[in-house]
This record gives C-alpha cells, structure tokens and sequence, in this order.
C-alpha cells in the first residue's frame, strides 16, 4: 500500500529547528565568555586591550550622547506634561510623581536607551564585523568549538563592553534628567519641594524594585551587546559570512529585549 503524502517535509523544519537550537546556545556561550572577560581583571592589563576599550566607548557613546539627551528630554517633557495635566484633571495630582518614575525611568528609559544604542552603533557595528570576517579566508576549525569561541569572544570583547557601557550610561543620564525635568514640572524653580520631592521618588525605589530595574538595565546592556556581535560571528548554513538582514538582527534583539522587560514588569507588578 503506497503511503500517503505528508503535508510538509519534516526535514527542512527540523534543520531549521537544530540551526535555531545552535544559533542560542553560541548566544548564551558567547554572552557567557563576555560576562566573565568583562568581570576579570586580567582583561584590563594589556595596554592595547585598553586602548581598544577606550577608543569603541568613545566610538559608542560621544556620536550618539548629544541627540539621545537632547530627544530623551524632549519626549520626557512631553510624557511629564501629559501626565501632570491630567492627574490634575481628575485630583490625583499626589499621584503624578509616582506615576512619572514607575513608567517613565523605570520601564521606559532603560528599553529607549537600549534600543538606540542598538539602532545607532551595536547593529551597524555587527554589520561591519561580519564585513570583516567574510573577506578573511575560511579556517578548519568549527565555529562553535571552545578555542575558536574563546578566540572570537577575546576579538570582540571592546566592542561588546563598549555597547553596553553606552546603555548603562545613556540611561543613567536620561533617568537623571527626567527627574529633574520632573521636578521642574510639578515645583518649578522653587528649592521648598525637593525634601517631598526625593521623599516619593525614594518611597518607589524599594530594595527589590531598585534590584529588578539594575538586573533588567544591566540585562538590557547585555542584550545589546552579545546579541548582534553574536549573530554576525557566525556564519550560515553554507559557512560563510554574507550580509544579513537588519530586520532579522532587529527582530533578535528586540525579542530578547522584550523578554528581559515581561521579567521585569513581572517581579515588579506580579
């Protein structure tokens, strides 16, 4: 009896699903690699490491500091506006601060800097990684294996700490001028409201909440430094280091960005 057909091949799926299984585990090994190189100390004693260091933070953080405080301040404003005429509107006014913080430099400022961290220098700088890998000429060992990986992640270790340093430092400042914007707006000018003022911002920012917002902005940092460096220090099915599409990268990243903020809203509001 002839068997019927299936609906689809499983094979190509399956392939697909190994490739997939694959590309996360050189993710997380290589996040791994970069976590420990970023925490040690030996890392830092060589001159040139140093140097590297130095030169992709500067290359990572002075094109981008002067429009991401000059929007962030812009949209901050906008946001404190919005909320501070409406809380009045309704007689919650007492509510505003709280409100402002818990939305705006809680979850809103850390996902806005680590995306324009990603959007401005991590991607683009994958991009040209992987330019670089695909004119060097193909070598025998797997990618995956522990020298070859410990030889990339030792490569890539200025750029990856330098798009992470830009997140925790863009959104520092932008967390603090939102505050201060923040203040302005509801007190104005006058010194008489910081000691209420810094009261409630210090009420919200419990031991637990002030751990879950530097877990999940030091996550965010993570994120955008492995994940595109990642994808573009390994090559596809065919072993080569072609162009990939900066939809895909997004997608990565923001998928991986999205998980890390669910955690969070989770241990926050669970």
């Amino acid at each position: 009896m002839d068997r019927l057909p299936l609906p689809f091949d499983p094979q190509p799926a399956g392939r697909g699903l190994l490739r997939l299984a694959g590309g996360l585990l050189h993710l997380v090994r290589l996040g791994a690699l970069m976590a420990v190189l970023s925490l040690s100390v030996s890392s830092y004693r060589r001159q040139d490491t140093r140097q590297a260091v130095m030169h992709q933070l500067v290359r990572a953080t002075l094109p981008l500091l002067s429009w991401f405080l000059v929007l962030s301040a812009l949209v901050s404003l906008v946001l404190i506006r919005i909320v501070v005429a409406t809380a009045a509107s309704y007689g919650l006014s007492q509510y505003a601060i709280e409100v402002l913080v818990r939305t705006l430099v809680l979850e809103l400022i850390p996902l806005y800097a680590a995306l324009f961290v990603a959007l401005r220098h991590a991607m683009p700088d994958a991009q040209q990684v992987r330019a670089l890998l695909a004119r060097r000429r193909p070598v025998a060992t797997a990618p995956d294996a522990p020298d070859a990986l410990a030889a990339v992640a030792l490569a890539l270790f200025p750029r990856a700490l330098a798009s992470g340093l830009a997140v925790l430092l863009l959104a520092g400042l932008a967390g603090v001028t939102a505050l201060v914007l923040a203040y302005l707006t509801v007190y104005g000018f006058s010194p008489w409201g910081l000691p209420a003022y810094t009261h409630a911002v210090g009420g919200i920012f419990s031991p637990a909440v002030g751990l879950i917002f530097a877990l999940k902005t030091g996550l965010f940092a993570l994120a955008v430094a492995v994940v595109p460096l990642a994808a573009a220090a390994r090559p596809d099915a065919a072993g080569r280091f072609r162009r990939q599409s900066d939809m895909a990268s997004f997608a990565r990243l923001f998928s991986a960005l999205l998980l890390i903020e669910v955690g969070s809203l989770l241990g926050n509001y669970a």
